[in-house]
């Protein structure tokens, strides 16, 4: 199964919580070990993941025939 049909099988709930726990795991390791280089470079990835997963949210096929479904109305 191809990693991108994996993620369309999620619900709506579930892609928000891939986007938004792997921050927030981020932000308490900084918090809870300080400025690192390690906690840096994991706040940048997951922030990163974070806009990626927003960004491309209205373009899957599911996002995208939503959309459609309410401008037709």
């Amino acid at each position: 199964m191809p990693l991108g049909s994996f993620f369309q099988a999620l619900s709506p709930y579930a892609r928000v919580g891939t986007a938004v726990i792997p921050f927030l795991i981020a932000v308490a390791l900084r918090l809870a070990f300080g400025r690192t280089r390690t906690t840096d470079v994991l706040l940048t990835v997951a922030t990163s993941w974070f806009v990626v997963n927003i960004l491309l949210a209205p373009f899957s096929v599911e996002m995208a025939q939503q959309l459609h479904q309410v401008l037709r109305k």
